[in-house]
């Protein structure tokens, strides 16, 4: 069972990237998928997951607006777009997968524990 987190890099304020989190060993059609990150010195956080089918979706406020949760359940891979970048957004992007109970409740989608599968994570660098 294995995520794998690409799509990471450097890039100007205002900029974009497209971050991809790509399933094997497992079908993740069946589990929610979450995007969290991690800035150095500070605690991992959410930012946005998506539920098996897609149906529902939901950001933190920070990144409302600015980012895009899909996914491609054929292709076994979620996506993070991520517009109108801003050097707060820099971070290590994590994706991770839960059993889509794990979205019922705001405190449960992004508690970290919730989530039983990690990729490695991928670094986003936003310049000023």
């Amino acid at each position: 069972v294995q995520l794998q987190a690409s799509g990471g890099g450097l890039v100007q304020a205002g900029g974009s990237l497209r971050l991809s989190c790509e399933a094997s060993g497992f079908s993740s059609g069946y589990y929610a998928i979450g995007w969290f990150r991690q800035a150095p010195g500070k605690e991992r956080e959410g930012v946005s997951c998506i539920s098996s089918r897609g149906g529902n979706i939901f950001y933190v406020d920070s990144v409302k607006g600015r980012f895009t949760i899909s996914r491609d359940n054929a292709k076994n891979t979620v996506y993070l777009q991520m517009n109108s970048l801003k050097p707060e957004d820099t971070a290590v992007y994590y994706c991770a997968a839960a059993p889509g109970s794990t979205l019922l409740s705001i405190r449960s989608r992004w508690r970290v524990a919730n989530y039983d599968y990690w990729g490695q994570g991928t670094q986003v660098t936003v310049s000023s």
